[in-house]
């Protein structure tokens, strides 16, 4: 059933049902644990979640995303306590259009003035609406609804703004005629009388509401008899999470210290808990695509690189595109696809290298190698399935990484075929097809890369991106401890080992055109942070 449904039947069901006020997403959340079938978006309890008086302090706006979080955070259907409807008929018809996009499942509007004072700060003083005029405002919310099952509620103010039992039953006769799916009757009394009163006269005519905050004492069953149809606890959960929260502050405050309340208060798993943490971990097995994964990530960062002053101290890793860090860019980006396992190979003023999140290899001969020596130091990181592997000063955008992820071949490179040849030009990729738009989401065979576009055409750039499966891996570990025997092999670069590759195994490319890059100048650095 939709949650409209279900609070209209809960609404005109001959038998008494009870719904729980929540001010938030968390506190919606704990209702629907409890065993409630509804929630109360109590004004008053949302106003001071938010630090400000129940006088339409908070904007209907701002009460509006509250719902949103509230409606998004549970199952339960959510009558909202609308106040006066913030506004005349116009307001009310905006404010059931907003409710209903948010999937709101009906409101409760009061016959009183706009802006409205709390019920219980002196209601004798408070003058109602106009009864004709309120009567408008329930019909127009009743004719601008698009569910049919959308509930509009109209609270009578008459025993609190000190009436007497007759104005109370004229108006809610006139507010049933306008279209109103419920009367809610509000007392402030200690006692039950003005309710009982009012539905001896009534006759169960239509459903009726009530709040017995004040006549607490009464028993529900007292409330089943008289043939009340819902019961709201108004303001409970905010009440109580206030009471608690300033113990705990205050013992916080007396002792300088956590001993005598950590063991008093919910743990922090029970908070992950109630925001769905589960929920996350479950859905990223499914739609990450390291799903299924093990997958590792290295990164060749131990480079200086030749930018003057700029790393003159710090390793060309480190340079800060829009405030950030290279490198902690690149393991935000590993993260967000569920790579936490991350290495890095560093060198250069080492010690400043050291995220929380890494694990560190040092090339302490950074100086006179080059990247296949510190690919070679880390050979143990290349995993037992898949490891993506990287250059330590290239930004690229998250479509490649999940691109590449979910390639399937062995051993599969990054290529970018809009590269044009020029001085910074780095490993230049000539390829068994050339890019086309049919090739866009496939791979195609590397045949060689080249640090020159001299002797023939090339087809594309390697960025610096590249992975092996578990089996690629076996066969670049092989070359690379063939290569370690060369004399040159400080020298040698990854075009080298690519090289070497292709003439064992087959060696994948996966086209991009642009939307990466990789640091080598101050103007490469001013590009990046307007690529971003």
């Amino acid at each position: 059933m939709k949650k409209t449904q279900l609070l209209k039947q809960m609404i005109t069901s001959s038998t008494l049902d009870f719904i729980m006020e929540a001010h938030n997403g968390i506190s919606a959340k704990i209702v629907e644990e409890a065993g409630f079938q509804g929630i109360w978006g109590s004004g008053l309890t949302i106003s001071a979640s938010l630090g400000v008086r129940d006088n339409n302090e908070a904007s209907w706006t701002q009460v509006l995303d509250v719902m949103e979080f509230m409606n998004d955070a549970t199952n339960l259907p959510i009558l909202l306590d609308g106040d006066t409807g913030y506004g005349n008929f116009n307001n009310m018809r905006r404010l059931v259009k907003k409710l209903e996009q948010r999937g709101v499942a009906g409101v409760c509007i009061e016959d009183k003035l706009f802006p409205k004072t709390n019920s219980f700060i002196s209601g004798e003083t408070q003058p109602l609406a106009d009864m004709d005029e309120f009567c408008g405002k329930i019909q127009a919310a009743k004719e601008t609804q698009s569910d049919d099952d959308f509930c509009v509620v109209a609270r009578l103010e008459s025993f609190i703004a000190g009436w007497g039992l007759d104005e109370a039953l004229r108006r809610a006769e006139a507010y049933r005629l306008a279209g109103a799916d419920a009367i809610l009757v509000h007392s402030k009394k200690a006692d039950s009388s003005d309710i009982e009163a009012f539905m001896r006269e009534w006759g169960n005519r239509h459903p009726v509401v009530i709040v017995p905050t004040k006549y607490y004492s009464t028993p529900s069953d007292r409330f089943r008899e008289l043939g009340i149809n819902m019961v709201i606890w108004a303001n409970h959960t905010l009440r109580s999470s206030i009471h608690s929260m300033q113990q705990t502050v205050q013992q916080i405050y007396k002792d300088q210290s956590l001993i005598n309340v950590e063991g008093k208060i919910t743990t922090v798993s029970e908070v992950f808990k109630l925001q769905g943490a589960d929920e996350l971990k479950e859905a990223e097995k499914k739609y990450l695509p390291t799903s299924g994964k093990k997958v590792n990530a290295l990164i060749l960062a131990a480079s200086q690189g030749n930018l003057g002053e700029l790393t003159r101290e710090i390793p060309k890793t480190l340079l800060k595109v829009s405030g950030k860090p290279i490198l902690s860019m690149q393991v935000d980006d590993l993260n967000k696809v569920g790579i936490k396992d991350i290495s890095v190979v560093r060198g250069f003023a080492k010690e400043n290298v050291k995220l929380n999140n890494i694990s560190t290899i040092d090339n302490d001969q950074f100086a006179s190698t080059q990247e296949l020596y510190s690919l070679y130091l880390a050979k143990d990181k290349i995993g037992d399935d898949t490891t993506v592997i990287s250059y330590g000063d290239i930004i690229y955008k998250n479509y490649i990484l999940n691109d590449l992820l979910n390639d399937t071949n062995d051993i599969t490179i990054v290529v970018d075929a809009d590269a044009e040849v020029s001085e910074n030009s780095q490993d230049l990729v000539v390829t068994e097809k050339p890019y086309s738009k049919n090739l866009y989401s496939s791979a195609v065979k590397l045949v060689s890369v080249s640090k020159s576009s001299v002797e023939q055409q090339f087809n594309g750039e390697f960025i610096g991106l590249w992975k092996v499966s578990a089996q690629g891996a076996d066969i670049v570990k092989t070359v690379l401890e063939r290569l370690s025997k060369e004399k040159n092999f400080h020298t040698l670069t990854l075009t080298d080992l690519f090289n070497e590759l292709v003439k064992i195994h087959s060696v994948a490319v996966r086209f991009i055109k642009g939307d990466w890059l990789d640091v080598d100048t101050i103007v490469d650095l001013q590009k990046a942070g307007e690529m971003l």
